[in-house]
């Protein structure tokens, strides 16, 4: 599959992260000839916070990881597989969560509850678990820092490429690190949480606190993207705190920004890498009543099946963008409504604007990226929501997934 047209230039420069280490392998779930498998193991010390689907059909491994988050503080791991979600699976489900977490215990001499799964790929088979726990001795082998382009890849499904970030941010002159990598590509519509999505910093925070954090900060990144508005079965974002810096930040506003922007660079790179995406899509909606509503109408636009189409063939067609709008359940005046592509007015006063033409629409839709701006002139609500285009490509990805 070639790679999509926007991604990054190359996979970024990650700072280690002291109390973690990473080793892939290639078990065959699903996939031949790749690495499919990644464990991370977790010095003592460290912390884990988690938001996940709220899907009804959530998977085995979801439902696990649910059940384990609290207050402990031992060594930890990660195990996670692609090819197989071991999702609407049932017992057998259970069941082989249950087998890959105390094999793992096993072999790092850890606490079965400290072993956090997941696996992400085709829903309603099996998970062939034996031949994930047959590579666990050669993943506990090949544990070493940094080996996050190698675990990023052995996670991907239909992604077109690895995506990681990372910052390393200044308190009270002691670096803090952070680092993390994602996958995603289709289904995407994240309902409190995304994807697979691990997160590693060195900081020091209570297991509470940082659950907070990352649900709040959640809800400003990864609940605001879309690809296709279908939310998966699967959506798991950990995050880890090793504490090895000793820097505590609970009350660090700049640990938080920092999180935030390393959140939202791995949420912006799903987008981009939906399945045939050539359009990365940001919409800014501004004069709703309230935020919600503001959201609501930014995920309409982001979601309409006519709006990423003329966006995939560069026609400029603001009436899909009315039509989004009006169908929002949001409050909405047409009279009051002003849409813009970029710095150009399209439409204000319930009319197209005087200064608009459509050549000059048609231009702009030859970008890459785009911005879509709308304001509802009723109040003081905002929110912001990230898309791509939906072209000829995910029908043709998608309608042969299983095969």
């Amino acid at each position: 599959m070639p790679i999509s047209p926007l991604a990054p230039a190359r996979f970024p420069d990650l700072p280690d992260i002291a109390g973690l280490r990473l080793a892939t392998a290639a078990a065959g779930v699903r996939y031949k000839g790749r690495d499919d498998v990644m464990l991370a193991a977790l010095d003592a010390g460290s912390v884990v916070a988690g938001v996940f689907t709220r899907s009804a059909t959530r998977s085995a491994p979801v439902l696990d990881c649910q059940a384990k988050l609290g207050d402990g503080t031992g060594p930890a791991a990660f195990l996670v597989n692609s090819g197989n979600s071991n999702a609407f699976t049932g017992k057998a489900g259970d069941a082989s969560v249950a087998r890959i977490c105390d094999a793992t215990a096993q072999v790092l001499g850890i606490a079965a509850d400290r072993v956090f799964t997941a696996s992400t790929g085709v829903i309603g088979e099996p998970l062939p678990d034996d031949r994930i726990t047959a590579k666990l001795d050669e993943l506990a082998a090949k544990l070493a820092p940094g080996a996050f382009e190698a675990a990023a890849r052995a996670i991907m499904t239909t992604d077109t490429f690895p995506k990681a970030a990372g910052a390393v941010v200044d308190i009270d002159g002691t670096p803090v690190k952070i680092a993390g990598f994602a996958k995603g590509s289709g289904m995407i519509a994240p309902d409190m949480a995304t994807m697979l999505v691990y997160i590693f910093t060195d900081a020091q925070i209570g297991q509470g606190d940082l659950q907070v954090l990352l649900q709040t900060l959640t809800d400003q990144t990864f609940n605001c993207i879309t690809v296709d508005s279908d939310t998966s079965t699967s959506d798991t974002l950990l995050c880890a705190a090793t504490g090895a810096s000793g820097v505590d930040v609970t009350e660090s506003a700049g640990f938080t920004k920092a999180l935030h922007d390393v959140m939202l660079d791995l949420a912006h790179q799903v987008v981009r890498d939906g399945e045939g995406a050539t359009k990365f899509v940001e919409i800014h909606v501004s004069g709703a009543m309230t935020n919600d509503d503001a959201r609501k109408v930014a995920m309409a636009i982001a979601n309409s099946p006519l709006v990423k189409t003329a966006i995939a063939g560069e026609d400029p067609n603001w009436g899909r963008i009315v039509m989004a709008v009006g169908k929002s359940g949001a409050r909405a005046d047409r009279d009051l409504l002003t849409i813009r592509f970029g710095d150009i007015l399209v439409a204000e006063q319930g009319w197209v604007a005087e200064s608009y033409t459509e050549q000059a629409g048609a231009d702009y839709m030859t970008r890459q990226d785009l911005q879509i701006g709308v304001d509802l002139g009723i109040g003081g609500g905002m929110a912001t929501a990230w898309t791509c285009d939906l072209t000829h490509q995910y029908i043709t990805i998608n309608a042969d997934y299983r095969s």
